[in-house]
């Protein structure tokens, strides 16, 4: 499989705010690649880099073997885009919203619009004034996926949607995978990472951290230790070897413990906390 996104030192800044850095990952032809950050780490400022939206300092985007600079009005039509906050203009109908982004890239998307509303029980005949941000989330989903595009981007789009949706809009984004598409999914939402996703990048202050496959970037020595012991309880992080924590356990007198494996968030703040070599 080829690579259909390739992004080699990208920098882009903003002054003194904080932009990106040196940022280099390759997305394959036909996975789910999960681009996790929290707020601010440099998501949307590389994948508005990519598609166009802004010049970059330096550094060299292909996205589906064509420059992001000079071919950007040819990536568009090959991709699906759904930033994280659609606006629409509020006295459109859905149906009206729908048929616009079909015409703009002169396409006939109305069957596969048509079976997206269905399955995202989209209400077409109301105006988008009249809808939630969950079912405003749904219209946009409908606009980047009706016209069948090669790559999917997506930027948090699961947020204001209900976990019903959540569950159809990656049955979807799988079935159209299934058929040859590419999706990359930008979230802070881990546990979406880890059900769906194939390789994972790790965004942290402007900088890539990591790029692993999810199984590899979950695997951790990290517990999280609970225990009572001389009448103290004590709860506590560990990271390291197993067999340095028994022994120091054993020189305890433990009246009650509890080792559990991290929370998927746990896992990830190791990375996040600047333990990890950029790599």
């Amino acid at each position: 499989m080829g690579n259909v996104i390739s992004i080699k030192n990208l920098t882009k800044t903003y002054g003194k705010k904080r932009g990106v850095a040196d940022v280099s990952f390759e997305v394959q032809e036909g996975e789910i690649f999960g681009f996790i950050g929290p707020n601010g780490a440099g998501k949307s400022t590389t994948i508005r880099s990519m598609l166009g939206f802004l010049r970059f300092d330096s550094g060299s985007i292909e996205i589906l073997g064509m420059d992001a600079v000079k071919d950007h009005e040819r990536i568009l039509k090959e991709v699906g885009y759904m930033p994280s906050e659609a606006l629409f203009y509020p006295a459109m109908k859905v149906s009206e919203v729908i048929k616009y982004a079909a015409d703009v890239r002169r396409m006939d998307c109305r069957d596969e619009a048509a079976k997206l509303c269905e399955r995202l029980q989209v209400d077409t005949s109301k105006r988008i004034k009249e809808l939630s941000l969950g079912n405003r989330k749904k219209v946009s989903i409908v606009c980047a996926m009706q016209h069948r595009p090669r790559l999917f981007i997506f930027d948090e789009p699961t947020s204001g949607l209900d976990p019903l949706m959540q569950n159809t809009f990656f049955e979807l984004i799988k079935e159209y995978v299934k058929e040859g598409t590419t999706c990359m999914l930008s979230t802070h939402v881990l546990p979406e990472v880890r059900k769906h996703c194939d390789r994972a990048a790790i965004m942290r202050e402007g900088h890539l951290i990591k790029t692993d496959t999810v199984e590899n970037l979950i695997k951790t020595s990290v517990k999280n230790v609970k225990l009572t012991a001389e009448g103290r309880t004590e709860e506590y992080i560990f990271k390291g070897d197993i067999n340095e924590l028994i022994r120091d356990l054993g020189q305890k007198n433990i009246q009650n413990l509890t080792i559990e494996e991290p929370s998927l968030e746990d896992m990830f703040m190791h990375f996040y906390e600047g333990e990890e070599e950029v790599k």
